[in-house]
């Protein structure tokens, strides 16, 4: 499903990596960092916020705000995405706090 002003989702992975916490937006391509999972977690939702409201804020429209929604995920945490949704092993150095959707909010 592709994301719209008015509803979608954004697929999101929050991993350590060496000593720090990351959240990852694939969608959007906002990585945060965090002292904590849950911290990385809070973060991200907000930032996707901020990122949704400036996108409301501005003029831009059609076309364009299709492809800022739906970007292409870096490679990297498309290939960690398909394999937390395959099960299959996670290769080092990734400890998987957790991964899912966000709904948008409207």
């Amino acid at each position: 499903m592709k994301n719209t002003m008015q509803k979608g989702s954004v697929r999101n992975i929050i991993f350590k990596e060496d000593n720090v916490w990351y959240a990852v937006a694939l969608e959007f391509s906002i990585v945060i960092e965090g002292d904590s999972p849950e911290v990385a977690s809070f973060n991200l939702q907000e930032a996707i916020v901020g990122y949704l409201e400036s996108l409301r804020n501005s003029m831009v429209g059609g076309l364009r705000t299709d492809a800022i929604l739906n970007q292409m995920p870096d490679p990297e945490y498309e290939t960690l995405w398909q394999a937390l949704e395959e099960n299959k092993p996670i290769p080092s150095p990734y400890q998987i706090h957790s991964f899912g959707r966000l709904l948008l909010p409207a």
